[in-house]
């Protein structure tokens, strides 16, 4: 469900789910001309399957879609042209996303909700994410966020790993 700060996880799952589907070709293919009582028997029929992929693809999308949220995506009867609206409302500046991702990294502490080495690894998937936007965020840093995000029982470890002259890694 598209809920505001999710877009990009949503726009692949919704494409993922239309192309499994092979409810795609609204996406794929221009719209052809609208048929006419002279027109071949397969452009009618392709027309009408585009027509088709359009309409459940609108519909597959828009109930993926919160309430809050579709209201304020202009309505379009083009699945093309609508997921351009949902485009131009969504998209944002690499520089907004990274500050959210280094602002969700730097405040993240283990919790106990799962085990240590899933938390270190969203926090390496965060930091990757926060690299393919073009931030460089050295080695050091991940591995600073990391430890100061363990309880105060990890402490040896901390200054174990403080003190071991090797290069700044953690390796899974």
């Amino acid at each position: 469900m598209l809920s505001g700060d999710n877009y990009i996880e949503w726009k692949e799952k919704v494409l993922l789910t239309l192309r499994c589907s092979d409810l795609d070709l609204a996406l794929r293919v221009d719209e052809p001309h609208i048929p006419t009582e002279s027109s071949t028997p397969a452009a009618k029929a392709n027309y009408e399957r585009r027509e088709r992929s359009n309409r459940l693809s609108l519909m597959l999308i828009k109930a993926h879609i919160s309430q809050s949220i579709r209201g304020s995506i202009p309505n379009n009867d083009k699945v093309k042209a609508y997921i351009k609206a949902i485009d131009d409302q969504f998209v944002s500046s690499d520089k907004a996303l990274a500050s959210t991702l280094m602002k969700r990294l730097s405040s993240m502490t283990f919790d106990r909700s799962r085990t240590v080495r899933e938390h270190i690894m969203e926090m390496r998937d965060i930091a990757a994410k926060i690299k393919s936007l073009e931030v460089d965020m050295p080695e050091p840093f991940l591995v600073h966020f990391i430890l100061n995000s363990l309880p105060a029982e990890y402490g040896p470890f901390k200054i174990s790993y403080n003190t071991h002259n090797d290069k700044w890694s953690i390796n899974f």
